[in-house]
């Protein structure tokens, strides 16, 4: 049996990053999904294991049926490395009033040990796509069994917040435990030229003690000596500066500078704190280096303190490359590039 390639409420049939990608859900997958869920089945809203008759009428009377409504009630994808299946979710529970939808995700349980963080990452991300780009929901969320941990480690690293516990809402091997709910928010990004008016702020986000530990100049900056540097900037051809807006609020500074050793650009950025931890890193990289590369062909060097490892992550998901180890100010560094494509 062949099931449509697309669903008639998206526009694109396939979401990718890398050799991973997002296709409406293939009915060639549903025997191996069934494995997974069987395999997995503490961890899920299942109350016995399925069998093959129960899987094909599910796909054939209840899935198939998705692909051309106009509010689904549910979008389902398998989740592909190549073109092999390795795992399979999507969105469910989708409020089309409030905007909202639940996220479901499995992956094949011998990926679970050695690959959990990084699949649960690549797929947060695309189905992000799905859900901000394609459908404009205002919000998303993760509702788990307080039976694995290591899931909202990697979750939260993703920008996830913690938004709610259900006390003892479940009920697994002989006790009742908790529900753990986790969501995100569809945040406006907008972005725009550095003013000689964002003085001021800037300043408030510099001398913020979390950017003083990552920067390679760790003391703090007078007020003075900040305004000197920032005017000279503003009229400096060679900076270029943005300011990255979330909901029309002022969120975070990317800084481009002009190195005069190799006509290359060196990139900074600084996330206002009440920003920060909401995963907009990468998302305010990859805006500003495209407005950059409108009109710019030079390629963006990134230095890195070794031991910033969400910066680094930040800065790989946004496409930049390890390049080298350095020493800059006697810190050790990692330096990343980024070329336009």
């Amino acid at each position: 049996m062949e099931f449509p390639k697309k669903y008639r409420r998206l526009i694109r049939n396939r979401y990718q990053t890398g050799e991973y990608s997002l296709v409406p859900i293939r009915y060639e997958d549903r025997l191996d999904i069934m494995k997974w869920r069987n395999e997995q089945i503490f961890h899920l809203r299942q109350s016995k294991p399925l069998t093959t008759l129960d899987q094909d009428n599910y796909f054939q009377k209840t899935v198939l049926k998705l692909f051309e409504a106009e509010q689904p009630a549910q979008i389902l994808f398998s989740y592909l490395e190549k073109e092999r299946c390795v795992g399979y979710g999507g969105l469910v529970h989708i409020n089309w009033i409030d905007r909202n939808a639940e996220i479901s995700f499995i992956m094949a349980t011998d990926l679970e040990k050695a690959y959990f963080h990084k699949h649960w990452g690549i797929y947060l991300g695309l189905i992000e796509k799905v859900a901000f780009e394609e459908l404009d929901l205002h919000k998303i969320y993760t509702y788990a069994f307080d039976v694995r941990p290591h899931l909202y480690k990697a979750i939260e690293a993703a920008g996830y917040q913690r938004e709610a516990i259900l006390a003892e809402h479940c009920y697994f091997n002989g006790e009742f435990r908790n529900v753990l709910i986790h969501a995100k928010m569809n945040m406006e990004i907008s972005i725009r030229r550095a003013r000689t008016a964002d003085v001021n702020i800037v300043y408030g986000w510099a001398n913020d003690e979390s950017t003083r530990k990552n920067s390679f100049s760790s003391g703090p900056i007078s007020l003075e000596t900040h305004k000197g540097w920032w005017n000279s900037k503003m009229q400096d051809s060679s900076a270029i500066y943005f300011i990255v807006e979330t909901n029309r609020q002022a969120a975070g500074i990317v800084r481009f500078d002009k190195s005069k050793e190799n006509n290359c650009f060196t990139i900074g950025i600084n996330i206002a704190p009440e920003f920060r931890g909401k995963g907009l890193s990468c998302r305010f990289l990859t805006i500003a280096c495209g407005e950059f590369f409108r009109t710019n062909n030079r390629r963006i060097d990134a230095y890195i303190k070794e031991e910033n490892i969400q910066s680094i992550k930040s800065f790989e998901k946004a496409g930049f490359r390890f390049a080298e180890e350095t020493e800059i100010n006697g810190n050790k560094a990692f330096k990343y590039e980024l070329t336009k494509k």
